[in-house]
């Protein structure tokens, strides 16, 4: 081998040795298996159009775009780490991936269920499967089998599957993924529960009520999957303001109504002893209150409007704020930072009256945010999720149900 080639061959070694060390550091990476797996795999092989030291950046990379729009992407790597994690592959396990992407995933896959094991991914996009293809072939990677396919309707041929992995966020759980899980499977994707993305590890129960049960959550954001199962756009936007509004599915408010009440504030900001991070405006506070409290919102804002409207998120970042929303009354919660919001650490905030009633719907706000604080400041990891076919009445018990078109979310958090 030319010695320019072994140089070659060493750095990117060492890039990837360095990336790894980083995702067990981090605790992104917990077990053996998937180090190894990560230190074998070679990510730079599946992002051939990248230079090589970006390739072992913990970052995502898009890699199609359709109108202006990322509709495919290479995850981050500690993202993987923390889904790979989630699913618990063993060696044997039959495994269905949606969204093959640049095939880096299925690799990584492939080489925890070992030659006894078997993974299929399928892409709706032929242009990605031709290139998983390519790419696994550079990598040496052998026996996965690519397929191009609508990931709502799975890939029958090849069930009973032990996991199921989305790496495409779904805003249901389709029929054909309970029907493709093998007795004791485990379905992993990242699902949209009022607005955030989660990325939920469910068990498939037995019994007379079966059901999907969650082993683990975490906050993630992942491309929405297209095709059967495209779920609907869960924001609005407000006029040409760069905000745009998101709610609970049940309960969709108009734009032309929110607007004529942020153009009405009435007092000051209602102080209050909270003290946020911006991580919360999605996992923290803002899922809790959008799981327990019907009249909670978002108001996002663009990063060309982040200078001009209250954000969670810095400034010149796309971020927004959370928000309580009644007929004739709003409440914003706005940073109260002098040096302006920052990602690495908690920051105090207020609540801004909108309109009429806002007033009162601001007190209402400032109690919420104490209950979210005296709950133990509940975040996705905490989080419990059971779903249940759209036909079948869950049992009673605690909980908050979401139902989808195909699904019924019931969801709680356990006293702390």
């Amino acid at each position: 081998m030319p010695r320019g080639s072994t140089l070659i061959r060493v750095r990117t070694d060492q890039l990837r040795a360095a990336m790894v060390a980083g995702l067990v550091s981090d605790g992104r990476i917990r077990s053996a298996a998937v180090q190894r797996a990560f230190r074998l795999v070679p990510r730079h092989l599946f992002l051939p159009d990248l230079p090589t030291a970006q390739a072992y950046q913990d970052e995502a990379v898009a890699t199609k775009w359709v109108d202006g729009v990322a509709v495919s992407s290479a995850s981050q790597p500690s993202m993987m780490a923390i889904m790979l994690e989630q699913l618990e592959l063993r060696p044997g396990h039959r495994v269905l991936e949606i969204g093959a992407g640049t095939g880096y995933n299925a690799a990584l896959m492939a080489q925890l269920v070992g030659p006894t094991g078997s993974v299929v991914a399928v892409d709706i996009d032929e242009d990605l499967v031709t290139g998983a293809a390519e790419h696994l072939v550079a990598a040496g990677g052998n026996g996965i089998v690519l397929a191009t396919r609508d990931g709502a309707l799975g890939y029958p041929e090849g069930a009973p599957f032990d996991r199921i992995v989305l790496t495409v966020g779904s805003w249901d759980i389709q029929p054909a993924w309970w029907r493709q899980l093998a007795p004791g499977g485990r379905l992993l994707l990242p699902l949209s529960v009022r607005g955030s993305q989660l990325s939920v590890a469910l068990d498939l129960v037995p019994g007379p009520l079966p059901h999907l049960a969650s082993v683990s959550v975490r906050s993630c954001a992942f491309v929405r999957l297209r095709g059967a199962g495209a779920g609907p756009d869960s924001s609005r936007p407000l006029g040409n303001t760069g905000l745009a509004v998101q709610a609970a599915d049940e309960r969709q408010p108009d734009p032309a109504e929110l607007l004529k009440l942020l153009a009405a504030p009435t007092g000051p900001p209602r102080p209050s002893p909270v003290r946020m991070a911006a991580v919360d405006l999605w996992d923290g506070l803002g899922l809790w209150l959008a799981v327990r409290e019907p009249h909670a919102c978002r108001l996002l804002v663009t990063a060309a409007a982040s200078d001009r409207v209250p954000s969670l998120l810095p400034v010149g970042v796309d971020g927004g704020t959370l928000a309580l929303l009644d007929q004739r009354g709003l409440a914003v919660v706005v940073p109260c930072e002098p040096g302006g919001v920052r990602f690495d650490r908690r920051f105090p905030v207020a609540v801004r009256p909108y309109g009429p009633d806002g007033g009162a719907v601001a007190d209402r706000l400032v109690d919420l945010l104490g209950g979210w604080v005296d709950a133990g400041r509940p975040s996705a990891s905490a989080l419990r999720l059971r779903a249940y076919p759209a036909d079948v009445a869950p049992p009673p018990g605690p909980g908050v149900l979401v139902p989808k078109a195909h699904s019924q979310l019931l969801l709680d958090w356990p006293a702390p």
